[in-house]
């Protein structure tokens, strides 16, 4: 089988694919331009989370590459982005979701052309315009998005993720790799399979921003507002029964640090948190975290099912592209690519 063949097939089992770059200029449109283009026999719906798809990059004044969609393609952007497009479109459902930039439109290209993405910017309101999509007759959904917002890459949102990479995250390209490596794992942390457990954990996070389910499946409810700094109350929570600490939200690298410096009482217990998008940690921490016999699973898998590099930085350097490929493919077993310039 092909380069392209293997992995247009990838997209093809799935009706959400979400992209997320690790930084700007990574070939996140790059990648999405390649799939509008080799996607064949399907009726694609586009959006995003947030503006995008603008011509100049709104932080580095760069230009950027264009979106360009094919008759009969459906988008999902707001009205000003829409009229700031360069094609004929037909209106054909108004979602009532207001933005910045007016309310989100879903439009038919009548003719092919380049066009700018400025979707929802709330998670709620993305899974709705994914329905009326799908109500619309689109078989595959592609959603854009800001390269700092990887949130909706939550599997609540989409079934399949593409995670894009390149120079322009560092200069170093170990450090890109060991960015990368670092955030596929993440995101593709282990799940919880024990279906009491999980039915327990949905039971708190309807409640409540943290809670401990203890060896014989009981409760233990935790009223904190948020887990940002809620170490001290979680150690004084903590017995000889507890088994689990489901988090709601952010689980962030200071909590863990906070609680390996209060007590050793998390040793063999494990974190449960929604899905990958909620873990911010760092490198260090997460391995610290885990070789002192602590544990991280989620309740919603992600599944990220290529990643797509692009190894020059818009700032004038490059990598290697084979030692780049080389070096991720030593840590990571998902396929990688190199979808070229021009996509």
């Amino acid at each position: 089988m092909d380069f392209k063949t293997n992995f247009l097939n990838s997209i093809t089992k799935y009706s959400i694919i979400s992209i997320i770059g690790l930084a700007k200029n990574v070939s996140k449109t790059t990648t999405l331009n390649y799939m509008i283009k080799n996607l064949k026999g399907h009726k694609l719906g586009l959006t995003s989370i947030g503006r995008d798809g603008e011509k100049y990059d709104v932080i580095t004044t760069l230009p950027k590459p264009r979106i360009f969609i094919k008759e009969g393609t459906y988008v999902a952007t707001a009205r000003q982005s829409l009229e700031n497009s360069e094609i004929k479109a037909e209106i054909v459902k108004k979602t009532g979701i207001q933005t910045p930039m007016g309310e989100v439109l879903i439009a038919k290209a009548i003719i092919p052309g380049l066009i700018e993405l400025a979707g929802p910017s709330i998670n709620h309101q993305l899974s709705i315009v994914c329905k009326n999509l799908k109500d619309l007759g689109c078989d595959i959904i592609l959603v854009d998005g800001a390269f700092d917002r990887r949130a909706y890459a939550t599997p609540l949102i989409s079934e399949a993720t593409i995670l894009s990479t390149g120079a322009s995250v560092s200069e170093d390209l170990t450090n890109v790799v060991d960015l990368t490596v670092h955030t596929v794992e993440l995101l593709t942390l282990k799940s919880e399979t024990d279906t009491l457990i999980l039915n327990l954990a949905r039971k708190i996070l309807e409640k409540n921003k943290i809670g401990i389910i203890n060896k014989d499946n009981s409760i233990k409810e935790l009223s904190l507002l948020t887990a940002l700094d809620a170490a001290k109350e979680i150690t004084g929570s903590l017995d000889d029964k507890s088994q689990f600490i489901v988090i709601k939200g952010a689980l962030t690298g200071k909590l863990l640090e906070d609680l390996m410096k209060l007590t050793n009482k998390y040793k063999n217990l494990t974190f449960l948190v929604e899905d990958g998008t909620k873990l911010f940690l760092s490198k260090n921490t997460f391995k610290k975290f885990q070789k002192k016999g602590g544990f991280l699973k989620v309740l919603n898998p992600i599944k990220i099912i290529a990643i797509t590099i692009n190894p020059t930085s818009p700032e004038g350097y490059k990598f290697n592209k084979s030692e780049f490929l080389r070096l991720l493919k030593q840590h990571i077993k998902i396929p990688i690519y190199d979808l070229g310039p021009c996509g």
